[in-house]
């Protein structure tokens, strides 16, 4: 890490602890900021696009992800051989891991992301839920508490009036989590959940919460420095989901006004506060009819959705990762942030429509894309020709647009879509 002249950090290579299409879109402004880029791949991925993209490439070990990225010991060694000032995390694998954050930092290497603290708090449901509520920002109505008793849970339950949502403390992506719709289902999907979470999380503990029935899923980009300030990038609207999985994300939320979209800004600026929050995290709240908004949880990393923000914005939130991670200021303060169009994007996944779209592998037989613009963006990491491997994501790609207005981004996506064909011999499908 190099000082400038204002004392500030300077991070002149970096290590991306990831693979696909977040490996090189942070590849992309690493470039552009004058940075070198390290990747690390496993045998799977020795011919992959992110590691063509690196300055630097190292190999650390098999295909399963236990192996290979989720690997501290070995990402770590990379980062120490290869001169690495700092390490992005992109999302999944590492990127929510209090133990890597620390080892990054006890081994005087940057990671770029929150401090391990608020990395811990945020990811125990019932922790992030009183953090919460003490800063003032609304909460569903719930039990979060020690008993954990068929009998207490129940009670709970019956307390807050039906139908309730029983939910996987360390929960995550849909696992352990069920609806129980009178106090006569309540018992089974109780054991049900209890079951997937302890056989995914190794912890059953459970909280209960009132359900908000036609829900919208808008979460609130926002953004921390090291100096004390947060500011806000508007709300997303990810609602169209499959098997708990975000499919089609837009930004600003669609029908939201002026006054919600602030008051939704606000309330996230103070949950990053409470919890001393820096570099880029998402705020999800769920949101009934009426526009009331409830906090669900907060990623302590970038979202794949990132990018519409970025278009609704002007912005790059790598380049401010990178910036904040090495001390300096947020580029912008909340009055300098203006909303301009609507942006959508769809994730492009590698799945088996013939097998109820579950998640395909093999090679891509033939691939071409709408053409990138200003108003266009393909984020991928993959190539024709490439290998779809069946040991990770099944999502190869995004497609991001920009439109004046909903109505002009909707038909621009629509149009995008025709065009963007995928072949391989198990089937592609678009969302």
């Amino acid at each position: 890490l190099k000082l400038n002249s204002a004392g500030v950090g300077r991070i002149e290579k970096v290590l991306i602890a990831n693979r696909g299409e977040i490996a090189c879109r942070v590849m992309r402004t690493a470039k552009k900021m004058g940075v070198r880029s390290v990747a690390v791949y496993s045998d799977a991925d020795r011919h992959s696009m992110h590691v063509a993209m690196a300055d630097e490439a190292y190999h650390i070990g098999p295909p399963p992800s236990q192996q290979s990225y989720l690997s501290m010991e070995k990402v770590l060694e990379v980062a120490r051989r290869s001169g690495s000032h700092a390490v992005h995390p992109g999302y999944g694998f590492l990127s929510e891991n209090t133990e890597f954050a620390e080892a990054c930092k006890e081994e005087g290497i940057i990671f770029i992301g929150p401090p391990s603290s608020a990395i811990r708090d945020m990811g125990i449901k019932s922790t992030s839920k009183h953090i919460m509520s003490a800063a003032g920002v609304p909460i569903i109505g719930g039990y979060h508490g020690e008993d954990q008793s068929n009998e207490r849970l129940q009670a709970e339950a019956a307390k807050i009036g039906y139908p309730v949502m029983i939910k996987a403390v360390r929960g995550g992506g849909g696992k352990g989590m069920r609806i129980a719709r009178s106090d006569l289902d309540f018992m089974e999907q109780l054991e049900s959940a209890r079951r997937e979470a302890r056989k995914s999380f190794n912890d059953d503990v459970m909280l209960i919460e009132k359900f908000v029935e036609d829900p919208r899923h808008v979460e609130v980009q926002v953004f921390g420095d090291m100096h004390g300030n947060a500011v806000y990038l508007f709300e997303r609207d990810c609602s169209v989901q499959r098997r708990h999985q975000k499919i089609i994300e837009e930004a600003p939320g669609p029908g939201i006004s002026p006054e919600v979209r602030r008051k939704l800004g606000e309330a996230a600026v103070r949950a990053a506060k409470a919890v001393n929050y820096v570099g880029a995290g998402t705020v999800e709240f769920i949101m009934d009819a009426q526009h009331n908004f409830y906090f669900m949880e907060m990623n302590t990393r970038l979202q794949v959705e990132h990018p519409v923000s970025e278009m609704i914005t002007g912005t790059d939130l790598v380049e401010w990762q990178l910036r904040v991670a090495a001390g300096e200021p947020l580029p912008l303060l909340q009055e300098d942030i203006t909303l301009r169009g609507h942006s959508f994007e769809a994730r492009i996944y590698a799945e088996d429509p013939n097998n109820d779209f579950l998640p395909g592998a093999g090679p891509l037989l033939h691939l071409s894309t709408p053409s990138a613009d200003q108003h266009t963006r393909i984020e991928t990491g993959v190539r024709e020709g490439d290998e779809v491997s069946a040991h990770y994501d099944p999502m190869i790609a995004k497609l991001v647009v920009w439109g004046e207005d909903r109505s002009a981004a909707l038909k621009k996506l629509r149009y995008c879509l025709r065009q963007y064909n995928v072949r391989n011999p198990f089937g592609l499908c678009l969302t």
